[in-house]
């Protein structure tokens, strides 16, 4: 299957990772604010593209920094406004962004690779069609997330390799972008 195979149309929902995907991730370490919040180079521009694709575009990001005390759901939320505020004034948008707080130790429903994240945004978004549905992201988490909810995946992998078994690899979600 190629990408182009989808006839990719305003009934299909974009599901995006953050860290690693739309901005830098920090080995060991998280974005507790937004002066440490750097976007990957290119994602300001696949933005507007994702824009004119995808009828729903969603953020869904597992954030157990808050669950260690290490920055605040109102730390996170300021970081989430501003990220929004940088698609928007390059032609993009974000419909919503689901974080899960929580500690990965406690498996709770909403961290990935569980669909919890995802069952929120259909809750909120009805017209929400998993099979109609990509997840991106750079991780195998990620990947089970998505195929969990029974959406087609993207890996992003800088050298194109494919551990996590997605149905598509892009070097970044530019080129991702770019290929639709």
């Amino acid at each position: 299957m190629q990408l182009k195979d989808l006839e990719i149309d305003g009934n299909w929902t974009l599901f995006l990772d953050r860290d690693g995907v739309i901005n830098y991730r920090y080995d060991g370490d998280y974005v507790r604010n937004w002066e440490q919040f750097k976007f990957l180079e290119g994602v300001l521009n696949a933005a507007s593209i994702f824009n004119q694709k995808f009828g729903k575009i969603i953020v869904v990001t597992n954030q157990q920094g808050i669950g260690k005390g290490l920055y605040t759901h109102d730390d996170l939320a300021d970081v989430h406004q501003k990220m929004k505020i940088e698609f928007e004034n390059n032609k993009g948008r974000i419909d919503g962004i689901y974080y899960s707080p929580y500690l990965k130790e406690e498996n709770h429903i909403t961290r990935k690779p569980d669909i919890g994240m995802a069952l929120l945004a259909k809750e909120n978004f009805p017209n929400i069609n998993f099979q109609q549905s990509i997840m991106v992201g750079d991780s195998q988490t990620d990947i089970q997330f998505g195929r969990n909810a029974g959406m087609k995946t993207v890996y992003l992998h800088p050298k194109l390799k494919n551990p996590a078994k997605a149905d598509f690899v892009f070097k970044d979600l530019k080129s991702f972008a770019e290929a639709l």
